[in-house]
This record gives structure tokens, C-alpha cells and sequence, in this order.
């Protein structure tokens, strides 16, 4: 992995700052190094791309699907002129290796001039990054489509920069996870670990064992042949396909077809039993059934890498089974922990026979182990860096949990040589390999799934691409938005789907009054909807509430969290600021009284009721507090009392929701009550 100086990266930003007429770049990732130049390529009717080095069908692909692209964001038909020189001039040194691998060269030069740009790279794989970056530059000026003038050079930070998609809990169907490959292409990730066995369903075709779908998957599964044609689109973009089947724990639904891999006597149902069952490890019978689904399930996923889980193995069938405990004992062990190593050891040499490295969560890591398997980290940099001390190499997902909820800038926060990586050897440090996003499927089905990935997978992108040193926050929010209206384009549906779901809910056409709602709430964070739950989930029911439907963060509620700052820095003399503030806590105000009608009438909002009841209260009293800060006069400590009390209510969760625009109303109150000189 090479490392390059930050070159001109700090002209951009200030550029950026100090809002010349220069456009602004909105790059995500944002390249190693950037200088911007004077004027623009035009983008017109007459664009064509020429190819010269290098040239094989890949490359060709690639360029006719990034020419279909930038015709669709730009609206202009390409009507090439024949004889004329191409706009873009793409050289490739290297084609691309059949079968992608860890490392290879993703670095590319891009050079953009009034009068054509030209894009070299080392290897195709380049030119696909290359071109992404080339697609992202497109903007709209006041004279037509166009290309800022610009020199790049750019190449990855780490060679892993990939998103777990869990298909286990709900079913992800293949068009689904093609969309959301074009979005990782589009921001220069390139690997999808594609999370195929769980508990709740087993999604890939055996033709060695059929009864692991025919009995395990509730008939939602992915042949073969759809395997084979997903890879090889995933190819074509540059991501690699690593498989993980879970073992020895998540693993209830391999066991209604072959119950004879449990520790328990069963029997079992894919819909549960109340049970946590466990891959038996001390039974020969075990291994043969595992050697020859690794050995089929290799030769159906050409990647390198096999991911074997390895997480959260629950020992209560181990203790509970006397054969196991007898067999722990005879063989030295101490703990049930010494029978998975035991287990991973085994199955370390089948994946390695056919082969394959193996990968796995942090609780693999054993000195057992060779030092040739990857530690995938979700607990933290902590055990990041004990693998990489102890000689292993390591991913870093802690922190990239999109599932989790969290507001993008947490995500942009989290770095994989920090804390306790950073203070790691530089040999050490060669050991981490990157990092993965992760979306898991306990409350996302095809309708909401793109909106919990995206546009926050952009951020943790950019964390794994670009040069550490690419921290601005208020940047990282104006690259990100701009950025997720040109995912749009690629058929994802992050931004589309939400009225579509809201329109359910509502019954109606006009959902004014429920978006402005639903603009300003957001999940309850980490794992509080599962504390919320009711009993077990039910991976059947529907998942149409007003929490499944609402954004993971809500820009309006930032947006008004930094006006009310500004207004209070300004000692609320700020006027443009508070006139929007008041524009926004009107609107808050009033909606109850259209919404409340539609609450009543259908049983998908009713929960809501209260919540936007809290939200109609919190803009009254914004409103009454600006009122008193206009006068310069303290609000009365009974109404600062009164007020205070209803904002620590509307700041409790309801319907599994968040309502974000409480806490800067809060600073309103609070500052109307304080003396004024």
C-alpha cells in the first residue's frame, strides 16, 4: 500500500473557505491530492471518450456505462462528431486480473483543461476509479454542463474498503444488491461481504446439501447462476464478492435440513424455538459435511477470502451436552472458548485446502491460528490492534455499524489508526488492511434498505480512501448531499422511497403535514429498538411504521441546530437567522392541527400522535422565547419552568423515535431566561 503527499489539498479547502467564484469540488471520497486550475471543460452534445494502451472488454464496458451515466445526469443525448478528437482521453498501462485481488492498483491521474481531459492509470481498475471521480466533477453552470479545470492524482489509503449486507434476517433480492454495488463503485469501495447464513434464513443454492435452502430458507434464495452473474457485475465495477456463512454459532437455520450438525437434540424450525443453537465441533461427522460444502461453495465464489463468522457463539448447548463436555475434558481443554479455537483450527485447514484465506470476527483470534487469516474487528481499534501485534492482519468495523443509526459525522469520526492503532509500529500498522461498513437486516427489507445505507456509506468511504488528515465535518455534509443526488442516478432509492412509504401511511396525496414530521424525527440509536421490543421480532411482520419510513439522520433538525447557534453567537442580533428559525418553529407550531386529523384515521400513525403533539408545543415555545429575547426582558422563571419540563419530555423516545429539533429549542428557552445587558 502506497502513500502519497497531500498535494495542494490545502489550496482546495481554502478555496472552498473563502467562497471564491472557483466551483466547489464535491468529491466524496475526496482525492489525495487536488489542484484546482482555470476554467472549465464544457460538457455538450459532442462528448466522446477515446481509448488508447490498454484494451480489453472490461475497460470497454466500463466506459460505455460511465458514458450512459454522465448522459443521464447531464441530459444530453452524445452525438460524437466523427474526426474529432475525444473530450476524454483514458490510457491504461494494465488490464484488470480476472479474479480481483487484495492490493491491486487502484491509482489513476485525471487532468481536466478548457480543452479536453485526459485520465491515465496504471491498471483498468484505475480508470474505473478515474471515472467515478470524472462523473462527480459534472456540474451544472450558467452557461451549461461542464468540468472544472483540475489536476488529480489520487490513490487508495487502504487496499480493503468494503460493506457488509446481511441477506439472513430479510431477504435481499439480486437487483436490489446490484444498485447498492453501483453505489459502492460510485465511492470507490471495493468489496462486498455478503453475509449469506444466519439464524433466520439460509440463502445459497447447494447442490451437495439442497435441504440447507429447501428447509432453511423459506424458499428465498439465490441460485447459482444468479451468484455467478452477480459477481461478475460486481466485477465489472471493481468489487470483490466475499461469501460469509456464520459458524459454529448462528446457525439455526442450517439445522432444520440437517439436524444432525447441532449440539442439541432439537427438534427444529426455521421459525424458532425458543432455542440458541450451536455447531457440534466434536463430532467427525461435522467436519466431512463442512469439507464439502467449503470445497462447493469455493469453487462458486472466486474471491480469495472466505469468511467464516465466528461471533457471538453462545456455549449453552456445549454445557448442556454431556458428550461435549466429556470430549472438552479428555482433550485438555479449559472453557468452551478452547473448543472454538479448537473448531476454528479445523476449519481453518478446510478453507485453507480449498485454497482460500480465511476471515472471521474478533473472537477467532487465537496464537493457534496462522498468522494468514484476517481479524475483522466490531468490538473496537483495541482488538484491531492486539491481532496486529500478535502478527495478524485486521479490519476495522466498530464504528461503521450503519445499522446502529448514528448521525454521519460519528461515523467520519471513527479512523481506523486511532486510539489504540495509533500507537502501533509501522510494521504493525501494515497489518490493517482497512475496514467494512455494516448493514445488518433485523429492520430493513428491499423498500427502506438503500436509505439505511446511503448517503452515510459515503462518509465511512471517504474515511477509508482519503488521506487521514480529511477531517471538516460542515465539508463532509456539503460533499455527502451533493453526492447522495448523484446516487440518485444510479437507480438507488435512499430519497425516494420515504414518500413513497409515507403516502402508505397517510392514505392520501397530500402528505405535507406527515413529512414535516417526519423531516425533523429519527430512530432511536444503537440497539434501543430492540430493548423496545416486545418479545422476539417477528422477521415476517411488515415493517411500515413511521420509524422504518424516516431517515437514520435528519438534516432539517441539524440545519435549525446550527441557526440557533448562529443566532445565539451573534448575541440574537442575527436577523436573516432568526427570521428562519421563526419560519421553521411556525411551521412546527401549526402542523399538529393539519395532522392530527390524518393520525386519527389510520392505524399506522396513531403511535405518532403524541410525538407530533410534543412538536407543535416545542415551536410554540420557541416562538415565545424568540418573543422575549426580541424584547430583551427575562421570560418569567414559572414559564422557563413550565417549558423546560415539556422539552425533557418531548426529548424522550416515542414510537421508537427521536424528536431532534428539542435540544436547540431548549437553548432558545434557556437563553430567554438569562439576564440581558
Amino acid at each position: 500500500m502506497r502513500t502519497s503527499p497531500i498535494v495542494g489539498i490545502f489550496l482546495l479547502l481554502a478555496s472552498l473557505a473563502t467562497a471564491q467564484p472557483q466551483p466547489q469540488l464535491n468529491l466524496m471520497p475526496m482525492p489525495a491530492s487536488v489542484q484546482t486550475g482555470a476554467g472549465q471543460l464544457p460538457i455538450t452534445q459532442s462528448f466522446s471518450v477515446g481509448v488508447v494502451g490498454t484494451h480489453d472488454a472490461s475497460l470497454d464496458g466500463a466506459v460505455q456505462r460511465f458514458v450512459t451515466q454522465l448522459s443521464r445526469q447531464t441530459g444530453i443525448p452524445f452525438r460524437p462528431k466523427p474526426g474529432e478528437p475525444p473530450t476524454l482521453q483514458i490510457h491504461a498501462e494494465h488490464g484488470r486480473q480476472a479474479v480481483q485481488k487484495l492490493g491491486e492498483d487502484e491509482s489513476y491521474e485525471l487532468t481536466v483543461t478548457d480543452s479536453g481531459a485526459k485520465l491515465t492509470a496504471p491498471t483498468s481498475l484505475g480508470i474505473l476509479r478515474g471515472l467515478q471521480t470524472f462523473l462527480q466533477l459534472a456540474q451544472i453552470t450558467s452557461s451549461g454542463f461542464a468540468v472544472p479545470a483540475v489536476t488529480i492524482k489520487d490513490q487508495p489509503r487502504f487496499p480493503w474498503r468494503g460493506t457488509l449486507i446481511d441477506v439472513s434476517r430479510h431477504f435481499i433480492p439480486i437487483d436490489v444488491l446490484k444498485r447498492n454495488i453501483d453505489g459502492m463503485a460510485a465511492v470507490k469501495m471495493n468489496v462486498l461481504h455478503w453475509h449469506l447464513s444466519d439464524d433466520q434464513g439460509f440463502r445459497v443454492e447447494s447442490k451437495v446439501f439442497p435441504k440447507l435452502t429447501g428447509m432453511g430458507s423459506d424458499g428465498m434464495f439465490y441460485t447459482q447462476e444468479e451468484i455467478r452473474d452477480f459477481i461478475a457485475y460486481a466485477h465489472d465495477r471493481g468489487i470483490r464478492v466475499m461469501p460469509e456463512f456464520d459458524i459454529p454459532g448462528h446457525t439455526h437455520s442450517w439445522y432444520p435440513g440437517y439436524p444432525e450438525l447441532a449440539s442439541g437434540p432439537g427438534p427444529y424450525t426455521l421459525d424458532g424455538d425458543g432455542l440458541d443453537p450451536i455447531m457440534d465441533p466434536t463430532r467427525e461427522t461435522t467436519y466431512k459435511f463442512l469439507e464439502k460444502f467449503v470445497a462447493e461453495m469455493a469453487k462458486l465464489f472466486p474471491d480469495a477470502y472466505f469468511h467464516i463468522g465466528g461471533d457471538e457463539v453462545d456455549g449453552k448447548q456445549w454445557d448442556a451436552n454431556p458428550q461435549i463436555q466429556a470430549f472438552i475434558h479428555a482433550h485438555g481443554m479449559k472453557n468452551n472458548q478452547d473448543l472454538q479455537a479448537y473448531f476454528n483450527q479445523r476449519l481453518q485447514k478446510i478453507v485453507a485446502k480449498n485454497h482460500k484465506i480465511m476471515v472471521g470476527w474478533d473472537e477467532i483470534l487465537h496464537p493457534d491460528l496462522p498468522k494468514t487469516i484476517i481479524v475483522q474487528s466490531w468490538r473496537g481499534q483495541e482488538s484491531l490492534a492486539a491481532a496486529a501485534k500478535q502478527g495478524y492482519r485486521g479490519l476495522l468495523s466498530f464504528g461503521y455499524y450503519l445499522d446502529l443509526m448514528w448521525p454521519a459525522a460519528r461515523h467520519y469520526a471513527v479512523d481506523p489508526m486511532a486510539d489504540a492503532a495509533a500507537t502501533l509500529t509501522p510494521e504493525e500498522k501494515s497489518r490493517i488492511l482497512g475496514g467494512e461498513s455494516c448493514q445488518w437486516a433485523e429492520w430493513v427489507t428491499p423498500e427502506n434498505i438503500d436509505s439505511h445505507i446511503w448517503p452515510r456509506n459515503a462518509v465511512i468511504a471517504e474515511r477509508l480512501w482519503s488521506p487521514q488528515e480529511i477531517k471538516d465535518v460542515a465539508s463532509m455534509y456539503t460533499r455527502m448531499n451533493a453526492v447522495s443526488l448523484d446516487l440518485e442516478w444510479l437507480g438507488l432509492t435512499h430519497r425516494s422511497a420515504r414518500p413513497h412509504m409515507l403516502h402508505r401511511m397517510a392514505g392520501t396525496g397530500d402528505i405535507t403535514a406527515l413529512r414535516n414530521l417526519a423531516d425533523v424525527v429519527e430512530p432511536v440509536k444503537d440497539y434501543n429498538r430492540w430493548s423496545d421490543a416486545k418479545g422476539p421480532i417477528d422477521f415476517h411482520a411488515p415493517l411500515t411504521r413511521m420509524i422504518d419510513a424516516v431517515y437514520p439522520e435528519s438534516d432539517p433538525a441539524r440545519h435549525f441546530g446550527d441557526l440557533v447557534q448562529t443566532f445565539v453567537q451573534s448575541g440574537y442580533k442575527d436577523q436573516a437567522a432568526e427570521a428562519q428559525i421563526r419560519m421553521w418553529l411556525t411551521t412546527w407550531r401549526d402542523n399538529d392541527a393539519r395532522l392530527h386529523p390524518l393520525l386519527d384515521q389510520t392505524f399506522l400513525l396513531q403511535e405518532d400522535e403524541p410525538m407530533s403533539q410534543d412538536l407543535s408545543a416545542l415551536g410554540a415555545a420557541g416562538l415565545q422565547a424568540l418573543d422575549y429575547l426580541d424584547k430583551g426582558q427575562p421570560a418569567p422563571d414559572s414559564w422557563k419552568t413550565q417549558q423546560l419540563a415539556l422539552i425533557d419530555q418531548a426529548k424522550k423516545p416515542m414510537a421508537d423515535l427521536l424528536l431532534m429539533v428539542a435540544a436547540p429549542v431548549q437553548q432558545l428557552v434557556e437563553a430567554s431566561a438569562a439576564e440581558h445587558k
